[in-house]
This record gives structure tokens, sequence and C-alpha cells, in this order.
């Protein structure tokens, strides 16, 4: 069984056949299997042409970028300024409904964040051509410059599992495609180095929803630091936006070829605009429908392990599970027999009681994510009068330390095998294992504090 299958609570043949266009990519580029590249080469050219004849944003002289991008700040900033404003005076907040919500927006745009800074990796090749420096840097600080508190996919990680919500069951195929899209031009960068150089423009924008989900998961009680460290290093002034649009400055070539160049960076640009967006996940969101999908998830695992003394609406729980598409009239059966009380404490209804505690029948049946639904389903109105405590950030010391522990098998055959070999030499031993598949893994941050050691000290 892989991990993969572990986490989604699915057998392997079931996640095999249900598996999607972009989600196949997505996991044949993130392993890098055989043909990777090639494969990564006819995806991009596909989705390249889905935009081609998309609206350009960018301003037509590449000269106004970093003045087009500090407008795009303060507008962002102005607007977060009216957000907080009508929040102050007691309005709702306006993305999560509850922290179920809250969490299946994590889960949605987990297979994006767990390959964030991924469109860059090609790039590490130019460590000794100071224009990239600030796309290396950029690609550098994604990764935590080594160090696990600081690596943005083991801080995403680390979320989703103190959520108990790391399953991909209920992600839909589109939910892959910007990390395929991601994941693909880190694999083909010399080839599309144009494009590469303005998705990370597009990327990099400070934008209004990373602010506001920030803002409310800590209202919502999950640690925001994830978010509240990318509002820091994407700054217009001296973070990842700025260095991106300096980046494009830099890497324009001076001839002839100046314009198509740009042309191109603009194409790659528009790459950010394919997929569900963070706003139309959040937005997609309807508690009773997820409720009765993953209860639906669930029913094919269940459906011989129930007695048959129980009878709702003359169906014992197992008849009940045994054919799709009766959900629905299942937990309508549970209402009018009284297990669950809507628009009450969850603690109420006969049926919570058997999920949650030591003592539930249904202990471990159901994940954090999979009860937390069912608890806020339950509650209804009751739950927005409960106060949760906010979350305050700075959770980068607590992180996943063993992530670099020294006895790890992996990380002692990288230290190994570069022992006898020149500095320059190392450097490139390493770039491998700084990839989306390795680098947040203990070898791989190794990987990433011995090649900037490296890089300092070559230049």
């Amino acid at each position: 069984m892989t991990l993969l299958t572990a986490l989604s609570g699915q057998p392997a043949s079931l996640i095999d056949s249900a598996k999607g266009q972009f989600q196949r990519i997505y996991q044949t580029l993130y392993r890098e299997a055989e043909g990777a590249e090639g494969l990564a080469r006819r995806f991009l050219e596909g989705q390249l042409a889905q935009v081609q004849n998309s609206p350009a944003e960018l301003p037509a002289d590449p000269r106004h970028l970093p003045a087009w991008i500090e407008q795009r700040c303060i507008d962002v900033a102005d607007e977060y300024a009216a957000y907080l404003k009508h929040r102050q005076q007691g309005r709702p907040r306006r993305y999560f409904q509850n922290k179920a919500h809250a969490l299946y927006f994590l889960q949605r745009v987990a297979p994006t964040k767990q390959v964030d800074g991924a469109w860059l990796y090609g790039l590490l090749r130019y460590w000794q051509d100071p224009r990239f420096d600030g796309l290396l840097t950029t690609y550098l600080e994604e990764l935590g410059d080594g160090d696990a508190g600081q690596n943005h996919v083991v801080i995403y990680r680390q979320l989703l599992g103190e959520h108990d919500s790391d399953s991909q069951a209920g992600l839909d195929d589109e939910h892959y495609q910007q990390g395929a899209v991601q994941l693909a031009l880190g694999l083909c960068a010399d080839e599309y180095l144009p494009e590469v150089i303005g998705y990370n423009l597009g990327y990099e924008q400070l934008p209004l929803h990373l602010l506001i989900c920030a803002y409310e998961l800590s209202e919502l009680g999950i640690d925001p630091y994830y978010f509240t460290l990318h509002v820091t290093i994407d700054n217009a002034s001296s973070g990842h936006a700025c260095k991106a649009a300096q980046s494009v400055l830099n890497l324009l070539p001076l001839g002839p070829g100046r314009d198509e160049f740009y042309r191109r960076v603009a194409r790659g640009y528009r790459l950010n605009d394919l997929g569900p967006g963070s706003t139309a996940v959040i937005h997609s969101f309807n508690l009773h429908d997820e409720v009765v999908a993953m209860l639906e998830r669930k029913r094919t695992f269940g459906q011989h392990m129930h007695s048959d003394y129980c009878r709702l609406e003359g169906k014992t729980v197992n008849q009940w599970l045994a054919q799709p598409g009766q959900m629905q009239g299942f937990i309508t059966a549970l209402e009018d027999k009284g297990w669950i009380k809507r628009n009450q404490d969850p603690a109420d209804s006969r049926f919570w009681q058997l999920i949650e505690g030591t003592g539930a029948a249904m202990f471990g049946v159901f994940s954090g994510y999979e009860k937390r639904l069912l608890h806020d389903w339950i509650a209804g109105d009751w739950s927005n009068s409960q106060r949760v405590v906010p979350v305050r950030t700075g959770r980068s010391s607590r992180v996943a330390r063993d992530q670099q522990a020294p006895d790890d098998p992996d990380t002692q055959y990288l230290v190994n095998s570069l022992r006898d070999l020149p500095d320059e030499q190392q450097l490139h031993a390493l770039i491998p294992w700084m990839s989306a598949r390795r680098h947040s893994c203990p070898a791989g941050l190794y990987a990433t504090r011995r090649f900037i050691q490296l890089r300092a000290r070559l230049r």
C-alpha cells in the first residue's frame, strides 16, 4: 500500500481507476518517473494554448513593472484595511462559515501547496549567473534555506496533520492542475525560461485572499503561520514580488528578441489563471453536500460492519449503506429518529456520542476533518455562538525538528557520496535532492543547506 493510498482511505485499485488527467500528470511529474520531462513539455504546451488569447494584465513596457507591482500592493492593502474595518464593525467572516469550511479549503489547495516553489527548481543550474539571484533566493526561501521550521512544504504538511486533514479523498481532478503546471515548469526551465519567469511574477504577488485567510484561520483556531509567512516574504518592497519583477528586467534580452521574450513572460504569467483559485475553492463549499459526499465515500467500508438490531425507517444500517445514493435519506432518518439534533450542541446527539470519545463505539472511524464536518453540520446555528480563541503565529521553532536528524540513511548516503568530490561537483550533485519530491525530507534539507554554503564559497 502506498502513502497516497493510505492517506486517501481507499483501496489502491479504486485510486488508480479514479485518477483524472491532472492527478496522473501531477503524480508522474512529482515522482520524476521515466519520461517525466517529455510529459511535462506536452502538458505545458496544452496549458499555454489555453491561455494564449487571455487578456494581458502586465504593463506594455516592462520598465513599468516595479511601479505596477507597487500599485497592486497598495490596492490590496487598501482592500484589506476595508475588510478589517468591516470586521471591527461586527460583520461576519467573508470566507469561512466554520472550521470545517476552512479545513475543506486547506485540503483542496494542498496539491498546489505541497509543491510550493516547484516552478523554479530547474533554475538551480544557473547558480553562477547573477541575473538569476532573485529567482534562486526565492526558491531557496521556499525551501526554508534547509531549515525544516521554515520549509514551506514541511509547514503545510504539519498544518494538515495537526487537524487530521491530510487525506486526498474527495479532491477533484481540477485540484491537481496548478500543482501539475508548477512541476512541469520546474522540469522544463531551459526550454520555457520566459514562461517560468512570468509564472513566478504572477504567483509571487501578494493577493488579498492570503491576508483574509490568515486572519480567519486564526479566528477558527487554525494556525495561520503558513499564510502569514507568505504575507511577509511576498512583499513588493524587498520580498519575492520585488525580486520577481527585477528578475524579468535582468533577464530580458537587450537585442531584437526582447519583445518576443516579454510576450512569453506574459504568457507564463497567465498560467496562474488555470484551475480553481483559492477564492473559487472557498466558494465551492456547501456543508450539507460535503457531509453527504463524505458519508458516501465511507459507505463501502462500513456496509457490513453493523449489527441488524437497529432499524431506521424499516432498514438496518447495513441496508442503508449497501447501495449508493442513500446517504441523504440515511441522515434524514437519523434526524427523524432523534439520533441527530440539529442546531444544538453535538454532544446532545446520540450519533455524535457514537463517534467522539475514546469509549465511543465508532472511535477512529472518522478522520479529524470528517468529524469536523459532522460536528459543524449538526451544530449549525449553535456553533456560530461558540467563541474560539484565536491562534497566534510564530510556530517555526517547533516544526519538525527531527526532519534534520543526522542519522537519516538518505542523508548519510548523500554525505558519503559528496566526500571526495570538488566543491563545484558537489554543488551539482546536490541539485536533484532539492526537487519538489525530495527537498522537504531530511536529505533534501541537508542538500539545501550545503548548496547555500557551497554557492557562497564559489562565487
